[in-house]
């Protein structure tokens, strides 16, 4: 048996929906998955278990960073095998990154759940995407990056619900997204750490109304109505302290014709949601504020996927593919 595993990043929260929201974007990580004799794996290369899996060395975007780190796709393929009484064969299990790691893009919640997926058909489990979704909730401990990874488009996360809740499809999406992505990373203990334990009562009334709005331009496919719910008080005020160009960037991206603009997930990227005309212009934006900051990182456009994460049967191992057109700001690219 042979195949490859494509889960997709997430910007999670889209300003007020903290917790709750999710955006799957055009960027992806790939497991690749192959059984094997036990005589056979010996010529495999990568780290061997004792239960007979090999772990290949990472490849892909920020492979450095992910070196001598537990491999969340093997925990929950194991945590899958556990729940259902199985235990996972032999296999040789390829990652190959596509989304930034610690970035606030989802790279986690796609491991996880391209984990999942594997493991579900491995086993020949037959267990639903509501299912995947709800293990991987419980592991992620929160559902909008899982649950975008899991069905793609933009999905609303709900306590108790045992489904996400699909607010637009990615194909249907009215926005493109222009995001920054700094060279440095954020750890989401530490932005999780900024916030505090009881906020002001204007805020906690501003964020439902705003949440509310958010959902209902997203359902409606409204890009104004998307763009205008799109301001924070329950986080973004206090995060910004960790990172001095979400301010800025927010300013320039709408100045420049963004609809809307916030941190994408507990950052330290930044998205704009961008009518499709003025895309380059909100990407110059973003990418003058880093210069003007000296913030190092990179400008990408990206598209919203209608899929989440889906199996390759029998594939060639390739690097993982987007369509993104970046500008490098700070170094040179390559």
């Amino acid at each position: 048996m042979r195949f490859t595993v494509r889960a997709p990043a997430s910007s999670a929260n889209l300003g007020p929906g903290f917790d709750a929201i999710g955006l799957a974007l055009d960027l992806w990580n790939e497991l690749g998955v192959e059984t094997a004799r036990r005589r056979d794996r010996k010529t495999a290369s990568g780290e061997e278990h004792e239960d007979g899996i090999v772990v290949a060395p990472v490849r892909g975007r920020d492979a450095h960073l992910l070196e001598g780190r537990e491999n969340l796709a093997l925990k929950a393929m194991r945590t899958l095998a556990e729940a259902h009484g199985r235990e996972l064969p032999p296999c040789t299990l390829t990652p190959c990154n596509g989304v930034p790691v610690a970035r606030g893009l989802g790279s986690s919640a796609a491991a996880l759940v391209a984990g999942l997926v594997a493991a579900n058909r491995l086993l020949d489990l037959n267990r639903s995407t509501t299912d995947l979704y709800r293990h991987a909730w419980e592991m992620e401990g929160h559902g909008d990056n899982v649950g975008a990874a899991c069905y793609g488009g933009a999905v609303l996360a709900v306590p108790g619900v045992r489904d996400a809740v699909c607010l637009c499809p990615g194909d249907a999406f009215p926005l493109v997204a222009v995001v920054f992505i700094p060279e440095a990373t954020g750890a989401t203990w530490a932005a999780r750490a900024a916030l505090p334990q009881d906020v002001p009562y204007a805020d906690a009334v501003h964020n439902l109304a705003a949440a509310s709005g958010l959902v209902a331009g997203l359902l409606t496919r409204d890009p104004e109505l998307i763009g205008a719910s799109m301001r924070d008080r329950l986080h973004e005020p206090y995060r910004a302290r960790l990172f001095p160009h979400l301010e800025p960037m927010v300013e320039a991206a709408l100045h420049a014709g963004a609809s809307g603009a916030c941190l994408s997930g507990a950052g330290p990227t930044i998205l704009a949601l961008t009518p499709p005309g003025v895309t380059a212009a909100v990407a110059r934006a973003l990418a003058d504020v880093a210069r003007q900051l000296a913030v190092t990182g990179e400008v990408t456009t990206l598209a919203t996927v209608s899929r989440g994460a889906y199996i390759v049967e029998d594939p060639d191992q390739s690097e993982p593919t987007t369509t993104a057109e970046s500008l490098i700001v700070g170094r040179t690219k390559g």
